[in-house]
């Protein structure tokens, strides 16, 4: 069945038809199709475009519809041209003339917003909720690392000594970010476009609010040619997406790191690893590696979208059909990286006293050697390099600034004294880091205890 047949004198060949067809992958929005037809057809009731008879048949018949296909009763038609005509086509079979009235004031254009949007609303709620998953693991885990010294790191170099917790909740804060766009965006797609119809609207007199009310849209669209055309929500949501997807891979690149013999921070729970066909010393954090090669997936559905959309004029384009396949893949994507990541973290098991070995090497306690000198009144820079020779000078000799003796300190800079030896001790080192946002024991667990906050408090759960 073709809605726009009665133009042509030929059929559709089959390779047009099958070219043409979307039916393999709209067909996932059958529910939101039959929401959005179930509101429209009562719309047309309440104004008086169709009898309240026929406006109350068609919604039933659009109710038993959707009953049939979740039940496995009726099947999706896999020829069909699109979710779209197979539905109505399916309304027209159960109630004759009653259902061709349902497509009055509406065009497949804006009907196809509406699904999308629609579609598009319960996905980022759903993704919203699996990212506040991630950071409950984040918080906990970081919680109890509060005081787990490890090596902070610059240009992958040992920089200065903080905590496993404050590490973690890094992550912590650039999800709370991911959390924030993907509400705007919710918000920013929350307009109905059905009304709109092909592109100008339509000579019915017909009542949008009614629609957007009963599909629970907080406002319309004030463009008929922008309700059509419009798909910045779905590049939005595919960037929001790709985002998460940016932090996602920094934390599995930094997890294959910690995993390697290397570094040994961490080791991941068995489940969540995979053996060598060859190598059977193997312990491969497979799950951690194709999170972070998907990331380059959802990217270019993104890159699909932007270029999709940047050459259209107004209004709708056969090209917007492929939309659908790029954020829906997208969403897929990102959902099953937290689906899979979440308790990979969860169950990983922290090694503390590697990190602790870590942190004993490297120097990273120069700067902290260097403003033990600065409370004492030499000035930064002069503290600076005074430091940098102990450590040339501990390089030369195979020794740490903790157990270089006070006579070599004090050959560079006699203001040193044995309270160097306290002032350098790793524990004191990241703990005196107590300004907001350091990683102080103290200071993570209150960070913590914010952003369990935050998440209580969208979730709408009382401390």
């Amino acid at each position: 069945m073709q809605l726009w047949k009665g133009r042509f004198q030929k059929a559709l060949s089959k390779t047009t038809n099958d070219f043409n067809s979307s039916i393999s992958f709209d067909s996932r929005m059958f529910k939101e199709d039959i929401e959005g037809s179930i509101a429209h057809s009562a719309m047309l009731g309440r104004c008086g475009i169709i009898s309240q008879e026929d406006a109350d048949a068609i919604g039933e018949g659009l109710k038993g519809i959707l009953a049939d296909i979740e039940s496995g009763k009726l099947a999706i038609d896999s020829e069909a041209e699109d979710i779209h005509t197979f539905i109505e086509g399916e309304l027209t079979a159960r109630l004759g003339d009653t259902g061709k009235r349902l497509h009055t004031a509406r065009s497949r254009n804006d009907q196809v917003a509406v699904d999308i949007k629609l579609y598009l609303k319960k996905q980022v709620d759903e993704v919203t909720e699996l990212v506040k998953g991630l950071v409950g693991v984040i918080c906990d885990k970081a919680y109890e690392h509060a005081e787990t010294v490890m090596p902070g790191y610059t240009h992958l170099q040992r920089a200065q000594p903080i905590t496993f917790g404050h590490h973690l909740m890094a992550y912590a804060e650039m999800l709370l970010r991911d959390l924030s766009r993907l509400s705007d965006c919710k918000d920013r797609m929350d307009e109905m476009p059905l009304g709109s119809g092909a592109l100008a609207c339509t000579t019915y007199p017909i009542d949008r609010t009614i629609t957007a009310d009963l599909l629970g849209f907080d406002r319309i669209t004030n463009n008929s040619l922008d309700g059509v055309s419009d798909r910045d929500y779905c590049i939005e949501f595919a960037a929001v997406l790709s985002i998460i997807m940016v932090h996602l891979s920094r934390f599995s690149e930094e997890i294959i790191m910690w995993c390697s013999w290397e570094f040994k921070f961490v080791e991941l729970d068995d489940a969540f690893s995979t053996g060598s066909s060859i190598m059977p010393q193997k312990k491969n954090p497979d799950i951690a590696e194709l999170v972070r090669g998907k990331s380059g997936r959802v990217f270019g559905d993104l890159t699909t979208l932007l270029t999709v959309m940047k050459g259209i004029a107004l209004a709708y384009n056969k090209d917007m059909q492929e939309d659908k396949e790029a954020i829906f893949d997208a969403i897929d994507t990102v959902k099953m990286c937290l689906t899979a990541f979440t308790p990979m973290l969860d169950t990983m098991k922290v090694l503390p006293q590697n990190m602790r070995k870590a942190a004993a090497g490297g120097f990273i306690n120069a700067t902290d050697c260097a403003d033990y000198l600065v409370k004492k009144g030499l000035p930064f820079r002069d503290a600076y390099k005074a430091t940098g020779e102990l450590v040339a000078k501990c390089i030369e000799s195979g020794l740490t600034l903790e157990t270089l003796p006070i006579e070599e300190y004090k050959k560079i800079c006699d203001i040193f004294d044995e309270g160097v030896y306290e002032a350098i001790g790793l524990e004191k080192c990241a703990y005196e880091r107590s300004p907001l946002g350091g990683p102080n024991p103290d200071n993570v667990k209150k960070q913590v205890e914010r952003v369990k906050g935050i998440i209580r408090e969208e979730r709408g759960i009382e401390k």
